[in-house]
C-alpha cells in the first residue's frame, strides 16, 4: 500500500507559477537534448517554437501499460490536429500535436510533462493519468495549462493551472452514491489499492449518506491482477449480508473491471442475486457486449456518466472529425468517455485560442484568457464552463471543479441507455463529502 500524497496549496498564486517558466524552460531543453541523443521524443518532420506561429499542444495517455490504457485519447488528438489543419487551424494558426505514452507510470508521465516543457507546448489538452503529484509540478513551474484531464486524481481539481471540463470520480461516485442510496440494500465498493483508490470510498458515500444510507463496504483490490475471485467473493458476502434487500456491488477498476466482473459471474451463482452498478469509464457498450449484453452481470446496473449517451445528437461534430480524419482506426471509439474528454478539452482550447485574436498564443496567454472569465460553451454536452481561482467546492479542497453535472444511466436490455432526462447537480453532495 502506497502512502497518501501531500496535498498542494489550492491557494497558490498566479504571480508565484509564472515566474521559473524560463528556468524550466531551460532545464525542459536539455532533457530534450538528452532525450534526441537516445533517439526518442520527438514527432519527425514537423517544425514548431522557431518562430512561425504554430500552436504546440500535447496529449498523454497510458497506451502499452499493464493496467488502464488509453489509446483513443492521443489518436483522437491527431485526428482532431488533422481535421483542424484541414479546415483553417485554430485562429488561422497551423496546429501542432504532440502525443506521449503516460504507461500508467509516474516516472513516465514526469517525462510526458518534461517533453511538453521542452516543445514549448502552450498547453496539454485532453489527457489521462492517475499521477497528477508527478506531472503537475512540472507543468506548474512552467506555466502550462492542464486543459481537461480525466478527472482521476484529486491533484487536477486543485491546481491552479488545471481547468478541467467534468467532475471527475468526485462527481461520478457521489451521482451513483445518491441514486444507490434509494435503489439497494448493502452496497460493496470494489476498487484499486492505490493513491487514487483511497479516494474512492469517501465520494461514494457521500451519495449515500445523502440519501439516508449507511457507508458502503471498501474492499481492496489489486489494480493488474489478472482475476479477482477473492475481491468478488468478498463483495457477494457484504452485499448478500442479511438484509433482505437486495445488495449492490459497485467494481471501480477501471479497465480491469471487466476482469474483475469474470470471476464475479463464477462466484455469484452460490449468493441470493445482487445487482451491480458502477461509473462511465469502468463500463461502455463495448464492455456490455463483449460481457453478453441482456444475460450479462451488467443487466439492470445503474451507471453515472459525464456526458449524454454516446448516440445523442450533440456528439455529431465530434464524429464527422473521426469519420473524416481516423476511419477505421479502432482505437477510437466514440462513445469511450476518454475520447469523448478529449474532444471538448479541445473545444475548451480552440475557444481560448480564438477569444485572443491576433495576439500571442503561449501557455501564459491561454491560461490568462481561462483565467479571465471565458465562458465557454460546448453544445450543451456539459454546461457552460468556466473557472474561478476558487470555485463552489474550495471548502471541500476541489476549488477547481467546476461542473458538478452527471447523468445516469442503466443497462436495458445490454443497452447503455439513458435513465433520467439531463443532468444532475452534485454539488451539494460533494460540499458534505468527507474528503
Amino acid at each position: 500500500m502506497t502512502g497518501r500524497r501531500r496535498i498542494r496549496s489550492t491557494v497558490l498564486p498566479r504571480s508565484l507559477v509564472r515566474p521559473a517558466r524560463a528556468g524550466a524552460l531551460a532545464a525542459g531543453a536539455l532533457a530534450a537534448c538528452a532525450a534526441l541523443v537516445a533517439g526518442c521524443g520527438v514527432v519527425p518532420g514537423v517544425t514548431g517554437g522557431s518562430g512561425d506561429d504554430t500552436i504546440t499542444v500535447m496529449t498523454w495517455a497510458p497506451e502499452n501499460a499493464g493496467a488502464t490504457n488509453k489509446p483513443g485519447m492521443p489518436a483522437f488528438a491527431v485526428a482532431y490536429g488533422r481535421w483542424v489543419n484541414a479546415h483553417g487551424g485554430l485562429g488561422g494558426r497551423p496546429l501542432r500535436v504532440l502525443t506521449c505514452d503516460e504507461h500508467d507510470d509516474a516516472v513516465a508521465a514526469a517525462r510526458c510533462a518534461r517533453r511538453a516543457v521542452a516543445e514549448n507546448a502552450v498547453a496539454v489538452v485532453g489527457s489521462y493519468s492517475q499521477h497528477g503529484d508527478a506531472f503537475l509540478p512540472t507543468l506548474e513551474a512552467a506555466g502550462i495549462p492542464y486543459i481537461g484531464g480525466y478527472g482521476l486524481t484529486h491533484d487536477e481539481f486543485t491546481s491552479p493551472l488545471s481547468y478541467p471540463v467534468n467532475g471527475g470520480q468526485p462527481a461520478l461516485l457521489a451521482g451513483l452514491g445518491r441514486t444507490l442510496a434509494d435503489a439497494c440494500g448493502p452496497v460493496a465498493l470494489v476498487r484499486p489499492d492505490t493513491i487514487a483508490g483511497d479516494q474512492l470510498p469517501a465520494l461514494l458515500d457521500s451519495g449515500l449518506a445523502a440519501g439516508g444510507h449507511d457507508r458502503a463496504g471498501d474492499l481492496r483490490a489489486a489494480e493488474d491482477a489478472t482475476s479477482y475471485g477473492d475481491a468478488a467473493e468478498r463483495a457477494l458476502e457484504h452485499a448478500a449480508d442479511g438484509t433482505g434487500e437486495k445488495g449492490c456491488v459497485v467494481p471501480a477498476l477501471g479497465d480491469r473491471t471487466g476482469t474483475f466482473m469474470d470471476s464475479f459471474r463464477r462466484a455469484r451463482a452460490r449468493y441470493p442475486k445482487v445487482r451491480t452498478a458502477t461509473v462511465l469509464g469502468s463500463v461502455d457498450q463495448t464492455v456490455l457486449d463483449a460481457s453478453g449484453g441482456a444475460s450479462g452481470p451488467y443487466e439492470g446496473a445503474y451507471v453515472t456518466g459525464w456526458y449524454p449517451e454516446a448516440g445523442d445528437a450533440r456528439w455529431d461534430p465530434m464524429r464527422e472529425v473521426i469519420r473524416a480524419e481516423a476511419f477505421g482506426d479502432n482505437r477510437i471509439d466514440p462513445a469511450d468517455a476518454g475520447v469523448q474528454t478529449t474532444w471538448i478539452a479541445y473545444t475548451v482550447l480552440r475557444q481560448a485560442v480564438e477569444s485572443l485574436g491576433d495576439g500571442e498564443v503561449t501557455a501564459d496567454t491561454v491560461s490568462a484568457a481561462l483565467d479571465g472569465g471565458l465562458k465557454v460553451t460546448t453544445g450543451n454536452l456539459t454546461p457552460t464552463l468556466r473557472w474561478k481561482f476558487q470555485d463552489t467546492l474550495a471548502s471541500v479542497g476541489l476549488p477547481r471543479l467546476v461542473n458538478a453535472n452527471v447523468t445516469l444511466h442503466q443497462v436495458r436490455d445490454g443497452r447503455l441507455t439513458a435513465a433520467a432526462n439531463g443532468f444532475t447537480d452534485v454539488t451539494s453532495t460533494l460540499r458534505d463529502a468527507a474528503l
